[in-house]
């Protein structure tokens, strides 16, 4: 496995970071101006699933584009990268009638949350984008394209770029927008990505580069997840001082235990305005399966919210309904729309982990 160089002790000028500056990462239930995404199109990396993949991609497009009878968009504006010409038409082909712009990108996969730039935004509207290193999640899979995407998207926006040169990937931190990020210890204090960075070098280097005030930290992620326990796949907040995690689903849920112990420690935890977390649950999808008999990190927590829906992933499990019930009641103001995600789980994430939103200048109401 290819080893990271040890984060350096002081990685930017503490003046000119975000913070300083006045900016910060907003809750993800903020107004978004568009979304970030990538078309699947590496046969050898997707293999027989490329095309089930494709029509998954697809239903989430179409879903956060949220057309309304007459074919106008509801949803934020769509930006998505596509490698080469064989895939720019595919891309065009499936999302006829779906207002996108495509972007002529190289890149290794589709994990956008993770290779993709961080935005950022001002009390007075300005945007920026947030670039940092990525070394393939701890060196698993370093693929060409990945290591430089985020400051080629970067580059496609006229806001500031603040670079960072330690590793951090966005499905590893999720924050409220009111100052506190959930991450997990599993992954940011991982010796695959910055050795030797202590806990409290990391919280430096996160309030500094998002404008938070205060880190959570949970143990550990789900079961066979490659991403060393990103936090999208295991709590997220519906909305300040509310975490969201999951609950376990039937006999033979293999991350019945973890599931328990992420609720117990999200329940202790007291965020950046000094709320004690409420804690809600939904569904896991229980035991979901490979081709090959293993057990995938399947989270329905690993959803996209927009302008006006929330878009669960689902894995065809029994549990899918009452999961979609669970979340009605947590986003007034949004419909709730489920659609299948287990050929994109095949690839090792779902539609969070596909995704990078920008945020609006200012927010509006939902609806």
């Amino acid at each position: 496995m290819p080893t990271s160089t040890p984060a350096p002790a002081v990685p930017f000028d503490s003046t000119r970071t975000p913070r300083a500056l006045g900016f910060s990462a907003p809750a993800e239930g903020c107004t978004h101006e568009a979304v970030w995404l990538a078309w699947p199109s590496h046969a050898d990396l997707w293999e027989d699933g490329l095309g089930e993949a494709q029509e998954s991609f697809t239903g989430l497009a179409r879903a956060a584009a949220d057309l309304d009878a007459a074919g106008v968009a509801r949803g934020p504006h769509l930006h998505v990268c596509v490698p080469s010409d064989e895939a720019d038409a595919a891309c065009a082909q499936a999302l006829t009638g779906v207002p996108h712009t495509r972007h002529r990108q190289a890149f290794g996969d589709i994990w956008l949350r993770d290779t993709a730039p961080i935005f950022l935004r001002h009390a007075d509207g300005r945007r920026a984008s947030a670039v940092f290193r990525f070394n393939g999640w701890g060196g698993k899979y370093a693929l060409p394209g990945d290591d430089d995407l985020a400051l080629r998207i970067a580059r496609t926006h006229d806001f500031p770029i603040f670079e960072f040169p330690f590793v951090l990937e966005g499905g590893s931190v999720e924050m409220d927008g009111e100052g506190t990020v959930l991450t997990t210890r599993q992954c940011l204090l991982n010796e695959n990505r910055n050795p030797g960075a202590s806990q409290a070098t990391v919280e430096g280097w996160l309030a500094e580069a998002l404008g938070v005030e205060r880190t959570l930290w949970v143990s550990e992620g789900l079961l066979n997840d490659h991403t060393d326990g990103h936090i999208d796949t295991i709590a997220r907040f519906v909305a300040p001082g509310v975490a969201l995690c999951m609950a376990p689903s039937g006999d033979d849920d293999p991350n019945a235990e973890v599931l328990l112990r992420i609720a117990r420690e999200l329940g202790e935890m007291t965020d950046a305005r000094g709320r004690r977390l409420e804690v809600r649950t939904v569904p896991s999808p229980g035991l979901v399966l490979d081709a090959e008999g293993e057990i995938m990190p399947a989270s329905h927590v690993n959803y996209l919210v927009t302008n006006t829906r929330v878009i669960v992933p689902l894995y065809a499990t029994a549990y899918d309904d009452a999961t979609l019930r669970a979340f009605e009641p947590l986003f007034p103001g949004r419909t709730v729309v489920g659609v299948q995600a287990k050929a994109i789980l095949e690839g090792g994430g779902a539609f969070h982990c596909i995704s990078q939103q920008i945020p609006a200048p200012h927010d509006r109401s939902v609806r």
